[in-house]
């Protein structure tokens, strides 16, 4: 009876470790394999030379062991459209259609609708057949702060990031940007906990988040422009992305930012190293990469999780 026991918990441990949870407590010792996105801006347009990239993790000189482009890639580009938008955007959906049906061929791409913080979209899927993505495209709802927090929307999303297979992340939010959680939307006001947290989140999930500023049914006036717009491009600088449109005057056209952001895909790049998982729990690891390279200007993230490999 005492042996029969013993093997049936033997057997019970071995399938608790066998689980995919479980195995994620687990703490990890020694470096793993890691990646990182980079938008790589060159001058002249002359192409990256990894040789002359430098990265450091935690502060320590480490050395890079591939340097991949986006482009011989399958990237996931995940367009997140505010609710809160104002009816003006209406005009916009034909620049949207255009921009999606001239994404790269391998590109997998979702059209989410940010609402009550959450992304709201019709398939919940990444998907290469551009007829059906741009056939999702709506008319925002315009009502006044319809999104909640365009940052709980965004952590609910990557949190839950919607495909199974690797690949090079992007999100291009469409936003005012404003956090109507974090009291008065001031520039002097521009300490959020749930900005913050949607940037780590963003950083967990190898997301590089790219946003262009469209004024909201809501607001109005310079300040809550300000606001927004410093949040959307902490988060920006945080992941390795940019923000277009940067002013209080709603854009005519998108299709220059746009053609911003295909660059910026374009011109991207997922290296690889080694970095070592902090504690038992893990957290975000600090890197900072540069380029010897005249003319090039890197965009990184300035943190990733450890173990975020292809």
């Amino acid at each position: 009876m005492i042996r029969t026991r013993l093997l049936c918990l033997s057997a019970a441990l071995l399938a608790v470790a066998a689980s995919p949870v479980f195995a994620q407590e687990l703490p990890v010792e020694g470096p793993v394999s890691t990646t990182a996105l980079v938008h790589v801006q060159s001058k002249s347009d002359v192409p990256l030379n990894p040789a002359m990239l430098k990265l450091q993790v935690n502060g320590h000189d480490t050395a890079i062991t591939w340097v991949r482009p986006v482009s011989s890639q399958a990237p996931q580009i995940a367009i997140l459209i505010d609710e809160g938008l104002r009816s003006s955007f209406a005009a916009q959906l034909k620049d949207v259609a255009d921009f999606i049906n001239g994404l790269p061929p391998r590109a997998e791409v979702l059209v989410g609708y940010m609402e009550n913080g959450m992304v709201r979209s019709a398939t919940g899927q990444f998907s290469v057949n551009r007829e059906a993505v741009v056939s999702q495209l709506r008319v925002p709802f315009s009502s006044p702060g319809a999104s909640a927090s365009p940052y709980f929307c965004l952590s609910e999303f990557v949190k839950h990031w919607p495909a199974s297979k690797p690949g090079p992340r992007f999100v291009l939010m469409i936003t005012n940007g404003v956090d109507p959680y974090n009291g008065r939307p001031s520039i002097m006001n521009q300490d959020s906990p749930y900005v913050q947290t949607a940037q780590e989140d963003a950083q967990r999930a190898g997301v590089a988040v790219y946003s262009i500023y469209f004024t909201d049914a809501g607001f109005r006036g310079a300040r809550g422009s300000l606001s927004g717009q410093s949040y959307l491009g902490q988060v920006a600088d945080a992941t390795g992305g940019e923000l277009f449109n940067q002013g209080a005057i709603t854009p005519v056209s998108l299709t220059p930012y746009f053609a911003q952001f295909d660059k910026a895909v374009a011109e991207s790049y997922t290296i690889g190293f080694s970095a070592s998982v902090n504690g038992k729990n893990g957290s975000l690891t600090r890197i900072r990469l540069k380029s010897s390279q005249p003319g090039v200007k890197l965009h990184a993230p300035d943190a990733v999780w450890p173990g975020l490999a292809e």
